[in-house]
């Protein structure tokens, strides 16, 4: 019995003195007098900061902000913003990620009011701001997307009475394209009142959030009842729950209706796509899932084909119809620059 304890505490004390923090060692109080080593936090001068930190062999440890920190040596060498490691102006790093050490370990670590200093073997200091950390932390944070995005229903957007933006304002102001574009990222759908009901005007619309992507459609697509188009999509007949292009390499979604033949999936696979098929169609075609709405002229829609299916109603009559394409990209970019984590 003796001898197993013994020979335990002796595996414990040389894994404490090649630098490993175990959480044995700090629940243990029974020897904590035996192991000065088994961990030792740095604290910052000003208690308000209520920041401690800790050099282990591998990793820095940072506990600040409510937060628990690890950050891996190489990590932060890369990452540093000095002048000779990175390019403020441009955004983009000078210091060449392959040439940095993976066993690379400061020399010393300290800290200056909320800054970080970090000297590297060569002599080289990289400093860190704490906040800059923390909003930079990749370790024991969620996955999430920057932008909010709501997951909703009929009745959910309903309540929300998500406004529309006017044509001048959109146009003609930054918080107006702001607006838009807010909503747009939340649901998937904005809508733009009082444009001019012309094919002109639309192109200027989409033209002022992004670039108009040419496809075999052409840049601006405009279209009425003709059947011998040969596509739905010129008929007065209902077209159901559908995303666009997704037989171009790069396609905008999932179409649930325009399919080509099943023929690239074997035998025994075939009953259980058309199980899963069913099992979609079911909850995509649930009314509440349903958003309805009446186009008239003057009224843009533009829609998120990554989120969002849209269809019609068969409908009776003469109705003209003109559209476009948009880069994702560039959405997304004009939401940035307005200053929407997009």
């Amino acid at each position: 019995m003796w001898y197993h304890r013994l020979s335990h505490l002796q595996s414990r004390l040389q894994d404490l003195l090649r630098g490993r923090v175990t959480h044995w060692a700090l629940q243990q109080s029974n020897f904590k007098s035996l192991f000065p080593l088994a961990i030792h936090w740095h604290h910052t001068a000003s208690k308000s900061l209520n920041c401690v930190w800790q050099q282990h062999e591998d990793h820095f440890e940072l506990q600040y902000a409510n937060n628990v920190m690890r950050f891996d040596y190489v990590w932060l060498r890369d990452h540093c913003r000095s002048a000779s490691c990175y390019n403020s102006k441009t955004h983009q790093r000078s210091l060449d990620t392959a040439s940095v050490d993976l066993c690379i370990q400061p020399k010393t670590i300290h800290l200056d009011e909320t800054t970080l200093f970090f000297t590297w073997p060569d002599g080289h200091v990289t400093r860190y701001d704490l906040d800059w950390l923390v909003k930079n932390s990749y370790e024991g944070q969620k996955q999430k997307v920057i932008q909010p995005r709501i997951l909703w229903n009929a009745e959910i957007y309903q309540q929300a009475q998500v406004p529309a933006v006017d044509f001048q304002t959109f146009l003609e102001t930054k918080e107006g394209l702001k607006n838009f574009l807010q909503n747009f990222l939340l649901y998937g759908i904005a809508f733009v009142e009082n444009v001019p009901p012309t094919q002109k005007h639309t192109e200027k619309v989409a033209e002022r959030i992004s670039l108009i992507r040419e496809t075999i459609y052409g840049r601006m697509w405009f279209f009425t009842s003709d059947f011998s188009r040969g596509d739905t999509a010129y008929t007065n007949l209902a077209l159901d729950r559908h995303t666009d292009t997704t037989y171009f390499q790069e396609p905008c979604g999932y179409n649930n209706y325009d399919r080509a033949v099943i023929n690239t999936v074997p035998y025994d696979v075939v009953h259980r796509w058309y199980t899963a098929h069913r099992t979609l169609t079911r909850e995509l075609r649930r009314p509440e899932n349903e958003f309805w709405v009446k186009l008239k002229p003057g009224k843009v829609l533009f829609i998120d084909n990554w989120r969002v299916l849209h269809g019609r109603e068969s409908f009776t009559g003469y109705r003209q119809l003109c559209g476009c394409y948009l880069t994702r990209d560039d959405v997304l970019n004009t939401a940035r620059l307005l200053g929407l984590q997009a």
